[in-house]
């Protein structure tokens, strides 16, 4: 058989059909393997050629390697739903794993590559990805569901800028607080437009709704993105405020009924965790945070991203190929598991200092099998075609 008759039906198998599928394979992968190179980096077991520090790896991957695999297969699903397109599939989901791919294996280039081929190698999947999801809203606007999308056209940009200021020694900081603000964005938006209808649909509880409190949650979230341009008094003020109107809804947004179902109630306890990470974050701040390790950014990325993202990839690829919500034993251990993982990193360093290498350990090691759990059992599922005959 001749490969003009396989490449089309490459094309068309399964893993093909929607954005989800091959991204939530590669979050699986990354999800697992990523922590653990990065304590093996951390130990110093193992060295880059490259200049980059082991830090700077270790935010770049965890947001643009595990973090990317995520949100630009929720993305690629979702921006399509919104303006009511099919929506990317085939080649050009092909050509963003392999693109993909080749981001992360460019940190393993000889010394003396060539700067601007290695930039190139970087840029090219967010480049293109990002190219894709703008033009999806831009191009469709008027079939858009949520007029409040333009915060994506702004936001979405960033994340180009981000990602080269982390491989930047000299902007390291600015690029990882401004990788943090804009996750949490995106995770703001996504329980604002999921948890009222879960809440609405699973328990018929009408949650809190208001267009200006929403609003101006929406605007602090995205003025601190760029916490770290601001003087550190307004950055404070705004993050500190921010999260005292999170807190305030959260409590309008019955969290106790929530807690009666495991996939809404994680969204809930993410959520605290976001309220409780900018609390945080307004204390390293102002450098009152005496601690072991970064524990405002830990908080947001092992608890508030850590315990939405293993049930949302659950829930997605579920209910995405035709199947009931439903989660299984090893589900609920994959997610408690990870749920150790942050509270171990997190807490235990604080009690007993010289326990920090091994809590490192520990997280990578729960987190390589909470995303092996889930690529066990969910893997199939996106690889398959839907049991509901529905093409995507």
């Amino acid at each position: 058989m001749d490969s003009t008759t396989t490449s089309p039906r490459f094309f068309q198998l399964p893993v093909w059909h929607v954005g989800f599928r091959p991204f939530f394979i590669l979050s699986f992968l990354s999800g697992a393997i990523l922590p653990l190179i990065w304590f093996l980096l951390f130990a110093g077991h193992i060295t880059f050629s490259s200049e980059l520090t082991p830090a700077q790896w270790h935010a770049h991957e965890m947001f643009y390697g595990f973090g990317w695999a995520v949100l630009g297969g929720f993305l690629l699903t979702a921006t399509k739903n919104w303006v009511k397109i099919r929506g990317y599939h085939g080649s050009i989901l092909f050509v963003l794993v392999i693109l993909w791919l080749v981001d992360r294996l460019a940190f393993f280039l000889p010394s003396g590559f060539p700067a601007l081929l290695s930039a190139l190698l970087h840029n090219a999947f967010l480049l293109l990805i990002l190219a894709l999801l703008l033009w999806t809203l831009i191009a469709n606007r008027k079939n858009d569901s949520y007029p409040d999308n333009w915060v994506f056209i702004l936001g979405l940009p960033l994340f180009l800028l981000s990602k080269n200021l982390i491989l930047s020694s000299e902007y390291f900081e600015l690029g990882w607080t401004m990788a943090m603000g804009l996750f949490r964005l995106a995770i703001v938006i996504m329980l604002e437009r999921t948890l009222v209808q879960f809440m609405k649909s699973i328990f018929q509880v009408e949650i809190l709704k208001n267009k200006m409190l929403d609003r101006l949650i929406r605007a602090g979230i995205f003025v601190g993105i760029f916490e770290a341009l601001l003087p550190v008094s307004v950055a404070v003020i705004i993050l500190g405020t921010t999260a005292a109107l999170l807190l305030f809804r959260f409590f309008f947004w019955s969290p106790l009924t929530a807690m009666r179902r495991l996939d809404v109630g994680l969204m809930h306890v993410g959520y605290f965790c976001l309220v409780i990470s900018l609390f945080l974050e307004c204390f390293r701040l102002m450098g009152k945070l005496n601690a072991m390790g970064d524990i405002a950014t830990h908080t947001f990325t092992m608890l508030c991203m850590g315990l939405i993202i293993p049930g949302m990839l659950i829930r997605v690829s579920l209910g995405h190929t035709g199947r009931k919500i439903n989660f299984t034993a090893s589900d609920k251990f994959a997610i408690w598991i990870v749920g150790l993982a942050g509270f171990v990193r997190i807490v235990v360093p604080q009690v007993w200092p010289a326990s920090y290498q091994a809590c490192i350990l520990f997280s990578a090691v729960c987190w390589a099998i909470c995303f092996s759990l889930l690529a066990w059992r969910l893997t199939p599922f996106l690889l398959g075609p839907r049991i509901d005959g529905k093409e995507h």
